[in-house]
């Protein structure tokens, strides 16, 4: 008999892998109230909470492999904050470090994730609430991923892809004096055209037990998280999609969300004069997204057993040039700013200063990053990028990718803000003149993402 199962394994690659099992669990993540709220040009302490800010993990494990993956209702991951959270994993539930992904969502109404961050210093008492929630919050992180790990049960995962195409807008535009603008205003009659595309895509995949019970719906797509702004901690427009997917699904099913390449992407609709800020905004795009996805549902198909895989590369990126006046500028600019000054350096000018301290604060040293890839059997893999990745550069990977189904995760084990493809660093505004790495940084990334993806595909 035992030879018989053996042959039968040889013949039928698919008996060969033991059965997939899964796990997901969430975690709150919300900081105290009066700590310093990061995604804007301010100082800014939080004065309360609108919804809670999440850790949602997802385990998986096949012939002993077993991976992590995060979301997080947060700005960023910066990489202290990566590798903390993966030590403490990996203590907690003995998942080797290397085989957790951490993204954020990139909520603009979440904490600073830097203590040193000249925002968290113009808080009044704020510094030291948030000291104390970042030397807490890689515990609250790995306390999800033990708990995900801790529910694991044979599984089985379907995936599917929908299309949402009036939710998502490129915001730079070719403008009509040459220049390529960057949320020039609804409206505006100067705008020629979009200079960018973006991408509609809806990956969705679901994690369900053998007995049909749901167990995580993984959804990514490519639009900022800026949307509804304030003094409130909130989740932003994932919090609805959740919210509405749970209301079909079960309560103790968990929704991953995860941004896909959008660091040129938004929901301003510039051809239209309605507003789109606050928590209503937020509320419809949730919902609207939460349609597609249950639309997607209908097309599910499973994905083949087979081994699941992680690899990871560090490459280095290069400094763009700034110069001793840039720096001067900057540290002008900064000071005024802290000072508060009035009338406020321009935002430009803001966001230039900053770029230019932080950059020659690095002393010619490249910026190491990390890619990584995981993938399940030759259908499903996920691709992590270290910051504000341009849609275009995502596409490349999704097109070059040999999987039928390629998601890519922004702001994953690592922040390092805008990354442009190339064609855009002649075209300035404000994501290039933010950039802390230089033209053709992105497109190292897409090169060693398609690399891994390729070497992992029927190895």
């Amino acid at each position: 008999m035992r030879l018989l199962a053996l042959l039968a394994a040889l013949a039928s690659p698919q008996l060969a892998h033991a059965a997939l099992t899964a796990g997901a669990a969430v975690a709150d993540i919300t900081p105290p109230r009066g700590c310093p709220m990061a995604g804007y040009y301010s100082a800014r302490g939080a004065e309360g909470t609108h919804d809670p800010l999440h850790a949602k993990a997802l385990v998986l494990e096949q012939d002993g492999t077993r991976v992590a993956l995060v979301a997080l209702d947060l700005i960023g991951t910066p990489r202290e904050l990566v590798e903390a959270t993966r030590a403490a994993v990996e203590k907690a539930t003995g998942i080797p470090a290397a085989n957790v992904m951490l993204s954020a969502t990139h909520s603009h109404t979440g904490p600073v994730l830097s203590a040193r961050s000249a925002f968290a210093e113009g808080v009044p008492g704020g510094q030291q609430i948030l000291r104390d929630y970042l030397a807490e919050l890689p515990a609250r992180i790995a306390a999800a991923v033990k708990a995900a790990d801790d529910k694991r049960r044979p599984a089985r995962v379907s995936t599917a892809t929908g299309r949402e195409d009036g939710l998502a807008f490129n915001r730079r535009f070719f403008m009509l004096d040459g220049t390529v603008g960057w949320n020039p205003g609804k409206r505006n009659p100067r705008i020629v055209r979009p200079a960018g595309p973006t991408d509609p895509a809806v990956p969705v995949v679901c994690v369900d037990g053998l007995d049909g019970k749901p167990i995580a719906t993984y959804v990514n797509f490519a639009m900022h998280l800026d949307t509804v702004g304030g003094m409130y901690y909130s989740a932003d427009y994932p919090y609805q999609l959740a919210r509405c997917l749970a209301a079909v699904r079960g309560d103790d099913m968990v929704t991953v969300f995860t941004t896909g390449c959008c660091g040129d992407i938004n929901h301003i609709n510039v051809s239209s004069a309605a507003p789109q800020k606050g928590d209503g905004e937020a509320a419809r795009i949730g919902t609207r997204l939460a349609a597609e996805v249950l639309r997607a549902f209908d097309r599910l198909e499973p994905i083949a057993v087979g081994p699941l895989r992680v690899s990871t590369t560090i490459v280095e990126l290069e400094l763009p040039a700034v110069t001793a006046e840039d720096v001067a500028k900057g540290k002008a600019v900064i000071a005024a700013l802290s000072a508060g000054a009035k009338p406020a350096p321009a935002f430009l000018e803001q966001v230039k200063a900053f770029q230019a301290v932080e950059v020659a604060g690095r002393l010619g040293k490249a910026f190491p990053v990390e890619v990584q890839v995981i993938s399940l059997g030759d259908d499903l893999a996920w691709v992590s990028l270290p910051g504000e990745i341009f849609v275009e550069l995502g596409l490349t990977i999704k097109a070059g990718s040999p999987f039928k189904q390629t998601i890519c995760a922004e702001l994953a084990n690592g922040s390092i803000g805008y990354i442009p493809n190339r064609v855009a660093y002649s075209q300035g505004n404000y994501e290039v003149v933010s950039a802390r790495v230089a033209a053709g940084s992105g497109e190292k990334l897409v090169d060693e993402a398609l690399r891994q993806l390729r070497a992992q595909w029927r190895k």
